[in-house]
């Protein structure tokens, strides 16, 4: 992608193309939904929402642009006569911040990719509206539910600051270790579950002439997913709490150090394919199906944004990250999956109803299988991808999230706090460049960047307990 530089955030593949003339016959999808008065009011929930043009903008990342165009026809195709202005960007915070501050702003926004908002700063400044009139209203799929009563565990919750919904975190992705599963085979190797295992493994994948680690040096969140990942599985979730919520010392826990002592050792024995700290996150892709490195951090949009490049004899498949040692307090199979690619509908949006009634739309199991089909990736509609086949990354990404059961794992800095994420991030580079060799400079950093936010009577404070 690139992806969540603060925000989470996705890909980068196609191209960008205007939308809105789209045939209703093409995506006959939410056809039948809309039977007896029940379904009536459900049509008319938000007022009327092809009154006025529909503008949406789109991150064009890992998921492309595809899954978003089908979305606008069956929005057309439910308001006969509306049309849809639609933009795919890379560079979200370019294109639209001149919009916000003069006030024009589109009606749907996906806030996403390395140049998306800080989530945060956005609510603070009251630019987005609350969308827990979203969650109330009727599904589209059975007019006497709720739009709320379909969504994964934790969708709410990574859309929420202080109480209030204010982000649609969109796709559910399964964050962990990337490998082609063929390759493995082909070598005999397994899948490490421990740090010991690693260590052991390493050796041998660099004896057959494969990196064991690849990362995407460009962009330094994407080695601060599994960091994070060690850090939590290491203390468990009150490590967690403890830095999101800004606790005095947190970045100090022995969890911090453990986690920043394993990639520090995985610099100093040379197991990171030479040259990653230069790499983007296509190209650290690209080096995975090469074959030139063993393992990659990744997302599940990975299989779609490299689909142009992955021959079909590669099997890209996601295992969660290994566990530092036996003493850890969450167990192997954990594993980060998150509601991410926020949606936000904008105050000052020229038709809030419109934006209100698209992300209903994209709600619905039509437009969330939609979504899988196109992006082979999960969307935060319960069971919608129940029937989507073919993908090797969906089929593992499903598995891991089975045997994880409720051992998941979530951040919430990163989304929170802009400069805390910067000083994360420029932290993590140097220690993947080997300029930081000390758990405890890694750990002096971040906690001097978590201090100063804390202290800043400007920067509105956010908590979770879970």
């Amino acid at each position: 992608m690139p992806e969540f530089p603060g925000v989470l955030a996705r890909r980068t593949l196609l191209r960008a193309a205007a939308g809105g003339a789209f045939a209703a016959s093409a995506y006959p999808l939410l056809a039948g939904c809309d039977n007896g008065s029940g379904a009536a009011a459900a049509a008319d929930y938000f007022g009327e929402p092809a009154a006025r043009p529909l503008d949406v903008v789109i991150f064009n990342g890992g998921f492309g642009e595809d899954y978003a165009k089908a979305h606008e026809a069956m929005f057309v195709e439910r308001h006969p006569g509306a049309k849809v202005k639609h933009t795919a960007t890379k560079t979200i915070r370019d294109d639209l911040d001149p919009r916000f501050l003069h006030g024009t702003p589109p009606d749907v926004m996906n806030n996403d990719g390395a140049n998306a908002f800080v989530l945060g700063t956005l609510v603070n400044e009251g630019v987005l509206c609350d969308l827990t009139e979203l969650l109330e209203a009727p599904s589209l799929d059975d007019p006497a539910a709720k739009v709320g009563d379909a969504l994964l565990p934790g969708t709410v919750t990574a859309g929420t600051f202080n109480g209030r919904l204010y982000s649609l975190n969109y796709a559910l992705t399964v964050f962990g270790l990337f490998r082609d599963a063929a390759l493995w085979d082909r070598q005999g190797w397994q899948p490490p579950k421990t740090w010991d295992e690693f260590l052991a493994l390493a050796p041998k994948m660099k004896a057959a002439g494969v990196a064991p680690w690849a990362h995407a040096g460009q962009y330094p969140y994407y080695m601060g997913w599994p960091i994070a990942d060690w850090i939590q599985k290491i203390g468990g979730r009150e490590a967690a709490l403890r830095i999101d919520n800004l606790e005095p010392g947190a970045w100090r826990q022995d969890a911090v150090r453990t986690a920043i002592s394993m990639v520090i050792e995985m610099v100093r024995k040379g197991y990171v394919l030479p040259g990653s700290d230069k790499l983007s996150h296509t190209e650290s892709q690209q080096a995975l199906i090469d074959g030139k490195a063993a393992i990659l951090p990744c997302g599940t949009w990975l299989e779609n944004e490299m689909k142009e490049t992955l021959p079909a004899e590669v099997k890209l498949t996601i295992a969660p990250v290994w566990s530092a040692s036996a003493g850890d307090k969450m167990p192997y199979e954990t594993v980060r999956a998150s509601a991410a690619g926020a949606f936000v509908v904008p105050t000052k949006a020229a038709n809030k109803a419109g934006g209100l009634e698209y992300l209903r739309i994209m709600l619905s199991r039509p437009a969330a299988r939609k979504f899988s089909e196109l992006t082979r990736s999960l969307s935060c509609v319960a069971g919608a991808a129940d029937a989507v086949t073919g993908s090797a990354g969906l089929s593992s990404a499903a598995a891991v999230m089975k045997q994880a059961g409720p051992n998941t794992i979530s951040w919430r800095f990163n989304d929170w706090y802009g400069d805390l994420d910067k000083a994360w991030q420029a932290a993590i580079a140097e220690v993947m460049s080997g300029a930081i060799t000390k758990p405890e400079d890694f750990s002096a950093r971040l906690q001097r960047a978590a201090d100063d936010v804390a202290k800043d009577s400007s920067i509105t404070k956010y908590t979770r307990d879970e």
